[in-house]
């Protein structure tokens, strides 16, 4: 996409993010484009996920009002991070991505957000469907002195710290599974990714990636377990900007804390939400197959499976989705 078609789209979707009908031509007029190109612009705009329509005499609108991401207004709500540790995408191939491209460039606590990345990404190389304005898209970059040893459990710290900014939201039916997915009423409302730089025996780089469903447009597609979003857990959503002060303030909290001490003073908040407790599970390692009664975490942030009477540690694996 060239900087000029980035323009174009940018200031049309500032525009429509009144949610209001703006024409075609007075769209073209403002950026010295034919109407044919705006109507192009709609086009690719529609294709990122935006409900897009048009009708014929009034011109273009948004099925609902955008609310669209901007830093000054971040950074003015949050009481842990400044204007300048934040950058703020329009669209991008992923947040995470972005930020282990400007490694060189980044400071712990640097945070990037992206209005919609075209290939968002889970663990396992899943894809994270990621329409426009619908959800957070948030990487932060964390660098940890102590090492590769140092990040045992993070992925589970990180859980806690979504788990906080929603239950301040007034969401009470939170939940975490293992190793890093939250829950609303038995449904996934957020994921995280972690991916590290670094050699081993050195200070590591971590760049923590997280989806966290704000409002999906209800024709959502290419997800393939129960979600939820803010929109069907609260009767009146925050704005994404507030949302988003309110993430970044408390990963910074357990940032902090994570580094200095580890998992271990998250280990009884975690346990508190875990969503398979005391539940008989499938835990998949690879092609292999494990059966057990979940029974927490240990202090570094391996899954406790209780096999017969007797608990075993797994540090890799996925919980089904389904307990068995």
């Amino acid at each position: 996409m060239t900087r000029q078609s980035e323009h174009a789209r940018n200031f049309i979707l500032q525009t429509l993010s009144d949610g209001n009908f703006h024409s075609g031509e007075a769209l073209g007029a403002s950026l010295n484009i034919s109407r044919a190109a705006v109507s192009k612009h709609i086009k690719v705009l529609a294709s990122l996920g935006l409900d897009i329509f048009s009708v014929t005499g009034r011109g273009y609108k948004l099925a609902s009002s955008l609310d669209l991401l901007n830093a000054s207004r971040i950074s003015d709500i949050s009481t842990t991070v400044n204007h300048d540790k934040l950058t703020v995408l329009n669209v991008t191939d992923s947040t995470n991505v972005y930020v282990k491209k400007n490694l060189n460039q980044m400071t712990s606590g640097d945070v990037c957000l992206a209005e919609a990345q075209t290939a968002g990404r889970g663990r396992h190389g899943r894809t994270w469907v990621s329409p426009y304005g619908a959800a957070l898209y948030l990487s932060m970059y964390w660098r940890f002195d102590g090492g590769h040893q140092a990040l045992s459990g993070l992925s589970l710290a990180i859980g806690v710290a979504i788990a906080r900014t929603l239950k301040a939201l007034d969401i009470n039916d939170v939940n975490l599974k293992w190793p890093n997915d939250v829950y609303v009423s038995g449904r996934k409302i957020a994921g995280v990714l972690i991916e590290v730089e670094g050699q081993m025996g050195s200070a590591c780089d971590a760049v923590i990636g997280i989806g966290l469903n704000m409002s999906l447009p209800s024709n959502i597609t290419g997800i393939d377990q129960p979600f939820t979003d803010l929109q069907n857990a609260l009767e009146n959503v925050p704005s994404r900007n507030h949302v988003a002060a309110l993430l970044i303030d408390n990963l910074n909290t357990v940032l902090d804390m994570f580094s200095q001490h580890g998992l271990a003073g998250f280990v009884g908040e975690w346990q508190m939400l875990d969503i398979f407790s005391g539940e008989q599970v499938k835990l998949l390692i690879g092609e292999k197959e494990v059966h057990g009664m979940c029974a927490g975490i240990n202090d570094s942030g391996a899954l406790l499976l209780d096999l017969g009477g007797k608990l075993e540690a797994f540090y890799g694996g996925e919980i089904s989705v389904r307990a068995v």
